[in-house]
């Protein structure tokens, strides 16, 4: 079990890396006056970037849900409850992620720089609660 634990944990990290670092690229992306090579190539990353971290965050719903269903981990508490319902959030944030990529990809960008500085902090906030619930462990 302590591996599957690792290895969840090891994807968890690598997704929130993803979801911390795909709007800031939006950030970027809002601040390009005009279609050229600077957009061109965020646009490249953020879609690189995009697609690698669906990949990493699969992976590491994959092993929770083994740590939660085989391993029967946090199984009725209710801060298990609580936590799911976070992830839930994530994954939603992370389609939204999504949308707003393929929103600039199709020049439809409706945000400015300042809104997507504040959609950055949605999974600092999302994982500050998550880690608190895990370890805390409150209800």
């Amino acid at each position: 079990m302590l591996w599957i634990k690792s290895f969840h944990i090891i994807f968890v990290t690598a997704w929130f890396a993803g979801l911390f670092y795909l709007p800031r690229i939006f950030v970027n992306l809002a601040m390009v006056p005009a279609p050229g090579p600077e957009r061109d190539r965020l646009l490249l990353m953020g879609g690189k970037l995009y697609r690698f971290m669906t990949l990493l965050g699969v992976v590491a719903i994959v092993f929770g849900l083994w740590l939660w269903l085989l391993y029967r981990i946090g199984a009725g508490a209710g801060w298990m409850h609580a936590k799911l319902t976070l992830v839930l959030l994530l994954i939603a944030y992370h389609g939204w992620c999504g949308k707003l990529l393929a929103d600039f990809q199709h020049g439809r960008n409706r945000h400015s720089h300042v809104w997507y500085r504040v959609f950055n902090e949605v999974p600092v906030l999302l994982l500050t609660a998550i880690v608190l619930l895990v370890v805390l462990k409150p209800f």
